[in-house]
C-alpha cells in the first residue's frame, strides 16, 4: 500500500512524497545485496571533493564540473527486473527510468543537503540493509515560511518517491548512519517524463 508520507497530523504534508514499507521481501533484499557485493563501487566525487559514500552509476554519471551527464555502464542485467518492477510501481514505461545508482553507506557516512541534479524528474529510492533517516528542508530557504525541516525513517526493503513539490521544492539529506546500509536510486529523465501513465 502506498500512502502520503506526512499523513500524520503531527507532521506537515509534502505533496509528491510517497513512502511504502516492504516493497521488497527479505529474500529479494538478500538477492540484491548479493548482487551489490559483486559490483565495483567507487567513492563518489563532487568536483574536487571525494565522498566516503561509494557508488556505481548505470545509464550516465553526472559531472559536477561540467554539469553534463557522462557515459557510464549500461544497466547490469541482474538489476533489470528491479528497474521493470519500479516502472510498474510508477506506472511508466520501463525505458522512462534512464538512470540507476547503487550507493553504499558505511557507519558514520552521511549525505549532505541537496536536490538531485536537474536532468532527472521523478526520483525513487529503495533502502537495503539497515534503517536510516532522510531529512527534508524547504528549498530555497525562507525564514518566513511555515514549512519546517522534517524527517522520514526509511526501513530496509522500503521504497519512496519524490515528484512535483517534493522533488523541486525541498532538499534532502542523510545524517551519519550507525550501521551499514545500501540504497538503489532510480531516476526518470526529464526528456522522457511525460506525466502520463505507460501505454497499456
Amino acid at each position: 500500500m502506498q500512502f502520503d508520507l506526512f499523513a500524520d497530523e503531527a507532521l506537515p504534508s509534502i505533496p509528491g512524497l510517497i513512502y511504502q514499507a516492504d516493497f521488497l521481501t527479505p529474500e529479494e533484499e538478500k538477492g540484491l545485496l548479493e548482487i551489490i557485493a559483486t559490483l565495483s563501487l567507487m567513492p563518489a566525487r563532487y568536483k574536487e571533493y571525494e565522498s566516503k559514500v561509494r557508488i556505481l552509476s548505470f545509464g550516465g554519471l553526472y559531472d559536477f564540473s561540467t554539469h553534463t551527464v557522462t557515459p557510464s555502464p549500461a544497466l547490469d542485467a541482474r538489476l533489470v527486473p528491479l528497474r521493470n518492477r519500479v516502472a510498474n510501481w510508477l506506472d511508466v514505461e520501463q525505458e522512462a527510468i534512464s538512470h540507476l545508482l547503487v550507493t553504499e553507506y558505511v557507519p558514520g557516512t552521511q549525505l549532505g543537503w541537496h536536490r538531485d541534479v536537474p536532468v532527472y524528474e521523478t526520483i525513487v529510492g529503495i533502502s537495503l540493509g539497515n534503517p536510516a533517516t532522510i531529512r527534508f528542508r524547504p528549498w530555497p530557504p525562507d525564514s518566513l515560511s511555515s514549512r519546517k525541516a522534517v524527517s522520514l525513517e526509511v526501513m530496509p526493503r522500503s521504497i519512496y518517491k519524490l515528484d512535483g513539490e517534493a522533488r523541486w521544492g525541498w532538499q534532502h539529506a542523510v545524517p551519519p548512519v550507525k550501521c551499514p546500509r545500501w540504497s538503489i536510486t532510480l531516476r526518470v529523465n526529464r526528456e522522457q517524463h511525460s506525466g502520463r501513465p505507460r501505454r497499456r
